[in-house]
Order: structure tokens, then C-alpha cells, then sequence
């Protein structure tokens, strides 16, 4: 997602494009414009995505779950892009700690299912999507190399046995996507919100641990706070490996105009194909 175009859009949306203010680009565009924040996704075909994500916000809304709420109830496609405009947040007081996520994710997954149908956590649905606008940025021997591991991690993972009961998860289980408010954490960034193995949540800080540089003192407050820890599930290895190949190819869709980003997937390929599984990898 190109800035300027994303601006374009809130012009043609009535939100004031110039003036507000950039907070992240990534799958969407994000934009703080007064009192709101305004999501812009990147292509018309993500617009039933959004739809979901407002139906789950009312839902959570409704549960009594902290969590970040819609302004408007339904999604706009303007220009040929999903819109969708939330209520901006009290600034946080501090930043949100792993157990503030397993406290929420705990909530979370007392839930029933919703009046609506909720999807499969499709974690790896987006390889070929990120990989097609990567492009010749990336070497088509790497690419080829991530589309055989999707295919061989998806039939796996669909074998697994659960430990936990299956339902409502996040699906992008991080303390990026809490906001630790001055009425306390709220969860952030509904849109992949899904009915599925609880462990697709658990996973997620597991591999922050190991990739990511996540103190062994802050997982350990993690499982504390959920109550188990997924690393003694025979699974997790699995939806680990899961996590792996779509966190490469998720960085991939950035390459073309980024050099640190390609940097970046090259260096994850790399470890993935020699095994080393300790090597660090750089949040981006």
C-alpha cells in the first residue's frame, strides 16, 4: 500500500487525506484523522475482510470484551478500496505487556461461537498474495521454496490434534494489537479474528521468544497469566513452522520498494533452509 495513494482515498472518502496523520502501512494503510482512525486496505478483494472485522467488533462490544470499537458499521470500498472508520483510542499510559495479551486472550477464548460464521484461521492463505506483489524483488528460487513449505505445512497442520477446545481466536496474537489505555488493555485489530485451534494464539509468542528477542522473564508472564504454556503441545511445533513461512512471505509483499525488507526476507529464507531455528529475525 503506496502512502500517497492511501491518501488519495481518504480524499475520496470525505477524511481529509492531507492532514491526518500516518500510524502504520503495512496490509492496510492507517490513519488518525480527529477523533477517529481510519483503516484503508490495500485491494478491493479484502473488502469482505473488513465486513467481518466490524461484525466481530460489535460482537466483541456486545461480549463485554475490551476492545477497539467502529465508528461507522459498515465497510465503504472507495476507489477500489475497503474503508472502515473506528473510534481512536485514549492514548496509552504505557506499552502493553504480554500478559496484558494473555489476560484478554483468556476472554477471548471463554467466548461461543458468534451469531455469525467466523473462518478457519487461514494463516497461510496470504502467501501467494504477498509473494505475487513481492514480484522480481525476490528470487524466484526463494519464493518457489515458500510456496512448497506452505503446501507441506498446511496439509500438516490440518492433521493436528488440539489440546484446547477449538473456537473464537485472534488470530495475530501480539502486544502490538493491545492498547494499554487509562481504562486498561483493549484488544486492537479485529480482522483476523477466526473460529480455530486457541493454540494459532499461544504459538505467536512462543515464536516471538525464539525469533524475536522476547525475554524468557516476559513469556513466562504470558503463560503465567494464560494458564499453559503451548510449547509442551505436540503441535506447536507445526503451526510454528506455519507461522515461519507466512511471516517470510509477509515481509516479501514489501521488498519492491524497500531495500530493508528485502534484506530482511532474504535473511529469514536463509534460516529457514539451513534449520537454524535461533536465528533471530527483526520485527518489521
Amino acid at each position: 500500500m503506496d502512502e500517497a495513494l492511501a491518501r488519495d482515498v481518504l480524499d475520496a472518502a470525505g477524511l481529509t487525506g492531507g492532514s491526518a496523520l500516518l500510524l502504520a502501512l503495512g496490509e492496510n494503510a492507517v490513519f488518525r484523522t480527529g477523533d477517529l482512525v481510519v483503516k484503508v486496505g490495500r485491494e478491493a478483494a479484502l473488502l469482505e475482510r473488513a465486513e467481518r472485522e466490524l461484525a466481530v467488533a460489535a460482537w466483541l462490544e456486545q461480549a463485554g470484551i475490551p476492545a477497539v470499537r467502529a465508528a461507522e458499521p459498515a465497510a465503504r470500498l472507495v476507489s477500489g478500496h475497503p474503508v472502515t472508520v473506528w473510534r481512536r483510542l485514549p492514548d496509552a499510559v504505557r506499552p502493553a505487556a504480554p500478559a496484558d495479551l494473555a489476560v484478554l486472550l483468556r476472554q477471548l477464548h471463554a467466548l461461543p461461537a458468534p451469531p455469525f460464521t467466523l473462518p478457519a484461521r487461514d494463516l497461510l492463505g496470504g502467501v501467494e498474495r504477498w509473494l505475487r506483489l513481492a514480484g522480481d524483488a525476490v528470487d524466484p528460487a526463494d519464493a518457489a521454496y515458500l510456496r512448497a513449505r506452505r503446501d507441506a505445512y498446511a496439509d500438516e497442520a490440518a492433521g493436528l490434534t488440539p489440546c484446547l477446545p477449538p473456537g473464537p481466536i485472534h488470530g495475530d496474537a501480539l502486544p502490538r494489537n493491545v492498547h494499554a489505555g487509562p481504562d486498561g488493555p483493549v484488544l486492537v485489530d479485529l480482522e483476523t479474528v477466526s473460529a480455530d485451534l486457541r493454540e494459532h494464539d499461544l504459538v505467536v509468542m512462543a515464536l516471538s521468544r525464539d525469533r524475536y528477542g522476547l525475554p524468557d522473564a516476559a513469556y513466562g508472564e504470558f503463560t503465567a497469566a494464560y494458564g499453559w504454556d503451548v510449547r509442551d503441545w505436540e503441535g506447536c511445533a507445526v503451526l510454528r513452522g506455519a507461522r515461519e513461512t507466512a511471516s517470510c512471505a509477509w515481509v516479501a509483499q514489501h521488498a519492491p520498494a524497500n531495500p530493508r525488507a528485502l534484506a530482511e526476507f532474504r535473511h529469514r529464507v536463509a534460516s529457514l533452509r539451513t534449520g537454524d531455528t535461533a536465528a533471530r529475525w527483526h520485527a518489521f
